[in-house]
């Protein structure tokens, strides 16, 4: 993993769930440049949109801002969050090492993000993979250490807290650096067909019981009678 990152080699983070779930889908979506929506993407797209178009909330003890904006230098990532939340620590609570402090107020605030997912709970890390890196951008902005974030899913309509222990802190680093490899390396991934390829919004452009492994864009080429070179797909 390099230690910092030009702003010109910033990846979305978003594309580490796409990585965790699938990496020709990664390839597919952020080397391929394809992108195709199915009922599912459209609900997590507009569950999305209303979040980010909500206002930012101030109440007693809680500050939410919405569509943050974030940047990590040490993973090569940025994007937005959903939500970030400003909590008020109670008198007492010792924690300076891990809040701050915001002009105009009073008392010590902890930062936690909060991510919003459509269905349920996954059986994978992806999603806690990709709030993780909200937090540890959030470090990097703030210049606070961030233990926890919390997901929002819409079937059980509960958050889940995740904590940004090491192991996890750990994987989010080899996941950003799987992600900068991958798209460095402008090759896609030979296709596998799997169960979870049937919720996947580009199985009609991915193929994975036809293509044999090469790229979308070659593979439509030479269905429509302008072979391309595909050395750059050799697996």
């Amino acid at each position: 993993m390099s230690g910092r990152f030009e702003e010109a080699d910033l990846l979305p983070i978003s594309g580490l769930q796409h990585l965790e779930f699938c990496e020709r889908q990664c390839a597919l979506i952020h080397v391929e440049r394809l992108w195709v929506e199915n009922r599912l993407t459209a609900e997590g797209r507009v569950l999305h949109e209303r979040v980010d178009e909500g206002v930012d909330e101030n109440r007693r003890g809680l500050r939410t801002l919405r569509g943050v904006h974030l940047r990590s230098l040490s993973l090569g990532l940025s994007g937005r969050a959903d939500v970030v939340e400003l909590r008020r620590l109670s008198e007492g609570e010792d924690r300076e090492a891990t809040s701050l402090a915001l002009p105009g107020t009073s008392g010590r605030w902890q930062v936690v993000p909060v991510e919003f997912k459509r269905g349920r709970p996954k059986s994978n890390s992806c999603d806690r993979v990709q709030l993780c890196a909200q937090g540890i951008a959030l470090e990097e902005m703030f210049a606070v250490p961030i233990a926890c974030g919390e997901i929002f899913y819409g079937a059980p309509r509960r958050r889940t807290e995740v904590r940004f222990d090491c192991a996890l802190r750990a994987e989010t680093a080899e996941a950003s650096r799987r992600f900068h490899d991958l798209v460095r390396s402008g090759c896609t991934p030979r296709a596998e067909n799997l169960p979870k390829c049937r919720s996947c919004s580009l199985l009609e452009l991915c193929l994975p019981a036809l293509s044999g492994g090469r790229s979308v864009s070659n593979y439509l080429a030479s269905a429509m009678g302008s072979p391309q070179d595909e050395t750059e797909d050799d697996a």
